[in-house]
């Protein structure tokens, strides 16, 4: 492993919270808004704990709503650098309902931020490299550059023709 490089687990942020009635819609579950700031939060923290830097957000490139979370329940949000590319990261967060008595946590949500790594003056600094361990963490490692061709194939950054990444896919 590279000197500086880190693996997912060293930039893991988990914030548990209940919801409050301030949070919640008229339908008595939270607003997504709230959720997706707890997500962000969550997301900056893991990209800091990684680059060792301050950062900023770039993108949320994908939010699910699977499941409400209602009033007074608790919410566990679990963010994890997913990639390193030079001076940005991919952050994804995953989150559960978490009924504390009778142990049963129900997979919610889940997220893809990108974060930036900036000095001082607000300018790209470079990062550590990330080394993912697990299945899961290996085969995120491994979409998140698609991922990424695929933004910037959108953003017209790059175009379709000099996508490596996604070209295997469908060639």
């Amino acid at each position: 492993m590279e000197k500086n490089a880190k693996t997912p687990a060293e930039t893991r942020t988990i914030m548990t919270n209940i919801v409050l009635p301030n949070e919640t819609n008229a339908l008595g579950n939270m607003f997504g808004g709230e959720l997706l700031s707890r997500m962000d939060r969550a997301a900056a923290i893991a990209a800091q704990r990684h680059s060792e830097s301050t950062v900023v957000t770039a993108s949320v490139n994908h939010v699910s709503f699977k499941y409400p979370i209602p009033e007074g329940g608790v919410v566990v949000v679990e963010a994890k650098v997913s990639r390193a590319f030079s001076t940005s990261m991919e952050i994804y967060c995953d989150v559960w309902l978490d009924n504390p008595i009778t142990k049963e946590k129900i997979h919610t949500n889940e997220g893809i931020y990108t974060f930036v790594a900036v000095d001082k003056n607000n300018h790209p600094v470079a990062i550590p490299e990330l080394i993912p361990q697990s299945d899961v963490e290996k085969a995120r490692f491994d979409a998140a550059l698609r991922r990424k061709e695929l933004s910037l194939i959108l953003s017209g950054k790059m175009k379709a023709q000099d996508s490596i990444e996604l070209k295997k896919l469908f060639a």
